[in-house]
């Protein structure tokens, strides 16, 4: 989760871009010079002016290694010296894509000598716009008190202890530590852990939460993370140590503490985002359309002939980011109350006729595809549980991995299901395999692994599975 939550903080990374995309085409025209010959590569003269192609290839090779070389990502923790290693990674890049360029374009004739210089002085400007910037900033943030971040900080600990120190010591961070919540019994500390829940509700400005997840029950994480994304505001979390769970979660250091951010994933990207969301809404309507809509009034007869009560029955799940909705399928059982402790199983007295047939071809789930219109759920993606078992199975599975499988959402069919591991959870290891597998698909999505699944999950519905009761 990545909120900005300053007036003008989103402003500055683009006009940094902008500059540095504006001095690379300024000292191209002035100390590469093109010949005034035209070149004669694309059918249009228009495309074989120079200046306009290396205009034009500089911009889209800049921004794609900058986004790979992650080189306008600087925080106000980062070091100068990190600036420095990112500014020499970027331009020995961008180096070997303007040698490219004179080397794909044979009649640019330009000496290897002037393209050199034309780098150098593209480090030194570059350089100074992006450390002139990065202390501005501090200053600005030290002398004028803007620029400022409202945090509050839970738990206690060494790492605790230094974060809290570099927040109150480095004012030109721009931290402003609005308050320490702790169960320790520290006399130094604004109140307990439940109080910074109060706390939270009644104060709309804070830009930061930082937990120490260690100190935290799961229910305690969930709801941390919940008002994170209700709010609008980032949530990091400060562990004892940092062991092998940090491939889960993006670690930065503050003073050589690691802090935890929930890792972005490539269904967290915004053109990802686009596909997969473009493939929900096509998929569902197509089953809404063609399937569903004759369908649900066949089985509405054949449920209220067998049983008394509503065709569908809803139940409230938990879905990305914890957020809480209400899950839609058509009415197996003689009864529609959720108790804790009642997974269907295979002998299950409860289960009508036309019941298990829903169950065992899957058909129950038909009315979900509402769900993934409405925007809750996935077509494909981590099956949601019960909300009675969130806090049972998080003592089951580890607690980073058990906060990662919620930071997507919840789908109709899932890797895991596809593998077996559906239904009633008969021992630990089921529900340990299934978030197994439910991390691996979020770590490797592709449009192409949902076309798999989705076609997997038919085929299975068509066979039969054990466990589809």
């Amino acid at each position: 989760m990545g909120y900005i939550r300053g007036r003008y903080s989103w402003v500055l990374r683009p006009l940094l871009i902008l500059f540095d995309i504006i001095l690379i085409n300024i000292l191209a025209y002035y100390l590469l010079n093109f010949n005034e010959e035209n070149l004669y590569f694309f059918s249009l003269n228009f495309f074989n002016n120079k200046y306009l192609l290396f205009f034009l290839y500089s911009f889209v090779f800049w921004l794609l290694s900058a986004e790979l070389l992650t080189f306008y990502k600087v925080y106000r923790y980062t070091s100068p010296l990190n600036i420095l290693s990112l500014l020499l990674k970027q331009l020995l890049v961008f180096g070997l894509i303007v040698f490219a360029f004179i080397g794909l374009f044979r009649s640019i004739n330009i000496p290897a000598i002037s393209t050199l210089k034309y780098l150098l002085y593209l480090f030194i400007v570059i350089g100074l716009i992006k450390f002139l910037s990065f202390y501005l900033l501090k200053n600005y943030r030290l002398y004028l008190n803007g620029n400022l971040r409202n945090v509050i900080i839970v738990g206690s600990g060494k790492t605790i202890d230094e974060i809290k120190e570099m927040f109150t010591k480095k004012k030109e961070l721009g931290y402003n530590l609005k308050g320490v919540f702790s169960n320790s019994g520290n006399e130094n500390i604004t109140g307990t852990i439940p109080d910074s829940f109060i706390y939270l509700e009644t104060q709309q400005n804070i830009d930061e939460i930082y937990c120490a997840i260690d100190e935290l029950s799961e229910k305690e994480v969930n709801d941390y993370v919940k008002y994170a994304n209700l709010h609008h505001c980032n949530i990091k979390f400060v562990p004892k140590e940092l062991t092998l769970y940090n491939r889960r979660f993006h670690t930065d250091y503050y003073n050589y503490v690691p802090v935890l951010s929930i890792q972005d994933v490539e269904l967290n990207n915004e053109l990802n985002k686009i596909v997969k969301r473009s493939f929900d809404i096509i998929f569902s309507l197509f089953v809404l359309i063609f399937v569903f809509s004759w369908l649900s009034i066949i089985l509405f007869v054949l449920i209220k002939l067998e049983s008394k009560g509503p065709i569908f029955y809803k139940h409230k799940r938990n879905g990305i980011n914890y957020k809480e909705f209400y899950c839609y399928k058509f009415r197996s059982l003689t009864t529609t109350k959720e108790v804790k402790g009642t997974y269907v199983t295979k002998e299950d007295n409860r289960l009508t006729r036309i019941g298990r047939f829903l169950r065992r071809t899957n058909l129950d789930e038909l009315p979900q595809f509402i769900n993934v219109l409405m925007g809750d759920m996935s077509v494909v993606g981590p099956r949601p549980h019960m909300l009675s078992y969130t806090e049972d199975y998080s003592k089951k599975i580890d607690k980073y991995n058990f906060i990662f499988r919620h930071h997507v959402k919840p789908g109709i069919t899932g890797l895991a299901q596809i593998k077996g591991y559906r239904g009633e959870i008969e021992t630990d290891k089921d529900i340990i395999n299934r978030v197994k597998y439910d991390i691996f698909y979020i770590e490797n999505w592709s449009l192409l692994l949902d076309i798999k699944i989705v076609v997997q999950t038919f085929i299975n519905a068509l066979k039969g599975e054990e466990k589809a009761y």
